[in-house]
């Protein structure tokens, strides 16, 4: 996966909530999911990285912010939380016989990913909002 970082320019600003002269893209899977809600004529509003959730990491047991990837709301009257993420950075990583840097940094990741992700689910479960995970399987139809 190759890594794109950005402005976005929205077609439909008065959809985003937000400064829309500000929106940043940090990989080309965002971007793909931006320029969908902003065109989807099924997307009320959206909003990128606008807000933020506490979580506590595992790493150094203190609290952090979490800003969420992308937040939307349908015509349907139903906001959704989303974080799109490589689909190997949403699994448990594999036990390795031996451990390596490598290991190690997917495993801080996991645990720290878990943390924001469990602040995210309970933040929207408050709200009767849902949380969603995006991969390229979901963005492209590929395979994982």
């Amino acid at each position: 996966m190759k890594f794109y970082q950005g402005k976005f320019k929205p077609q439909n600003p008065k959809k985003y909530r937000g400064d829309p002269t500000k929106i940043v893209y940090r990989s080309s899977w965002e971007l793909s999911f931006m320029s969908y809600l902003d065109k989807s004529p099924d997307v009320v509003w959206w909003a990128s990285e606008e807000m933020n959730i506490p979580y506590v990491s595992p790493i150094d047991g203190k609290r952090h912010r979490y800003f969420p990837d992308m937040i939307f709301q349908n015509k349907k009257g139903k906001t959704f939380m989303v974080e799109i993420k490589p689909h190997a950075q949403t699994r448990e990583p594999q036990k390795k016989s031996r451990i390596t840097k490598k290991y190690l940094n997917e495993v801080k990741t996991w645990g720290i990913n878990q943390a924001k992700w469990k602040s995210a689910l309970a933040y929207c479960k408050k709200r009767d909002w849902e949380f969603k995970l995006i991969t390229e399987a979901d963005l492209f139809g590929k395979r994982v």
